[in-house]
């Protein structure tokens, strides 16, 4: 996904807190809006603890939320006592998660990673040696069978499928963020395939890192962020899987418009889309939630009371939509609070 060593040294200048003035040395965080550790919102609350590397959360009707742990290999399930259950066994590296139509859980596994642990805190770094192939998979939450859904585009096999979200008509868009090696990355791009294995379609090509995906409470546009350049890309959606011609500048990736970009080192992972339109995103390094408004605009900054450089993922659950939870990944920690604003409704999210 990304190389440790930055976010591990960074780590090891302050492993209890993360202050604006530390983060600002480092080239984090400049022209942000202040950052109050655990303050800005409401009734934080811990979910659970001992999760292997938690992302894809998914918020229950009946309060449980789906977590994959991306270095056990497994769909686990989380009461909200905070008791674990593990739902599917997918091996490799299971990463966004989303719910389908015909009520299973298909799952961007990205294959793997070489892992790196720091004082209890896991790293994900490059292609590890038993790396089983990137792929998307559906997990039946009735009896846990994983069945692949894609491997491959066009015969060449997917590398890192990073996350997911399904649009009205039953079909998905999905990131491939690639795998790292010592001297080499690969480029990625996103795709739009259904739950019937129809060939996949390429939408964007090229990306660097792209990761976080998802779509505005209307449908009409596509977003997706670039982990390690820190921007995000948006695109006007003509059909399923289709997006409009656009006259955006030649560097634009398939004429994407450039919706916004967070200062200094801050890197972007998955993101969730709340019922005003605003994106929220996973922050790494300064480990916290950024709302970006649809223009571009950072609203706010918000984060867990304890500091974890990879705060990964967030989405939105509770009758009204209005309880977000949040990933803290390297600490391996499921955490909620009262979110202003509901989150969008997603589609297909009936179990």
């Amino acid at each position: 996904m990304w190389n440790p060593s930055q976010l591990l040294a960074l780590q090891r200048v302050d492993p209890r807190r993360a202050t604006r003035a530390t983060l600002n040395r480092h080239g984090v965080g400049a022209g942000a809006p202040q950052l109050s550790r655990g303050a800005t919102m409401s009734d934080w609350k811990l979910v659970t603890t001992g999760l292997r590397f938690p992302e894809g959360p998914i918020a229950l009707a009946n309060g449980d939320v789906l977590v994959v742990e991306i270095e056990r290999g497994t769909l686990t399930r989380v009461s909200p006592d905070g008791t674990k259950t593990v739902v599917g066994d997918t091996k490799g590296g299971p990463n966004g998660a989303a719910m389908g139509p015909d009520g299973k859980v298909y799952v961007c596994n990205n294959g793997g990673f070489i892992w790196t642990e720091v004082d209890g805190q896991l790293f994900p770094g490059n292609e590890p040696p038993d790396y089983i192939g990137g792929r998307i998979q559906s997990v039946d939450l009735n009896t846990g069978t994983v069945s692949d859904v894609y491997t491959a585009y066009n015969g060449r096999g997917l590398r890192g499928p990073n996350d997911i979200v399904f649009d009205a008509h039953g079909g998905f868009y999905f990131t491939d963020l690639g795998k790292g090696h010592d001297h080499t990355v690969d480029r990625g791009a996103v795709y739009y395939g259904r739950t019937d294995g129809s060939p996949l379609v390429q939408v964007v090509a090229p990306l660097d890192h792209p990761n976080g995906c998802g779509l505005s409470p209307d449908g009409k546009w596509l977003y997706v962020c670039e982990t390690l350049t820190g921007r995000v890309w948006g695109w006007e959606i003509a059909s399923p899987g289709v997006i409009k011609p656009s006259d955006a500048m030649f560097a634009a990736p398939s004429g994407g418009t450039l919706i916004g970009s967070l200062p200094g080192y801050e890197l972007i992972d998955s993101m969730a889309v709340d019922s005003d339109g605003n994106l929220c995103l996973a922050t790494l390094v300064k480990g916290c939630i950024t709302v970006l408004s649809p223009k571009g605009q950072i609203l706010r900054q918000v984060a867990p009371p304890k500091f974890d450089p990879l705060v990964t993922n967030i989405c939105f659950g509770g009758p009204d939509l209005r309880t977000a939870y949040v990933t803290v990944s390297a600490c391996g920690e499921l955490w909620s609070c009262d979110w202003p604003v509901p989150g969008a409704k997603l589609n297909f999210l009936n179990t």
